[in-house]
């Protein structure tokens, strides 16, 4: 993946060592990620500080169905926790 231009609501590198070790581990079974986890989550935090439409997100994020996705995948009862 070519390097693309960081946007404001990015993780930082500290950012993503604390967050990294809370996420989901990936299945050992089925379809290796295609995507990267961390620029999933870029793309999750920039839709929801810039308000934009899922289908608005630049195109150097991975495609908006995918980003839409991994956001409704969380459970809200975890985040009370």
């Amino acid at each position: 993946m070519s390097e693309r231009k960081p946007y404001p609501s990015d993780v930082s590198d500290r950012e993503w060592r604390i967050l990294e070790p809370l996420l989901p581990q990936p299945c050992k079974r089925g379809r290796p990620l295609k995507h990267d986890r961390r620029e999933i989550l870029n793309a999750i935090f920039y839709f929801l500080r810039s308000g934009c439409a899922w289908r608005m997100l630049p195109r150097d994020f991975p495609s908006y169905k995918i980003v839409s996705h991994y956001f409704w995948l969380a459970e809200p009862s975890q985040a009370l926790e």
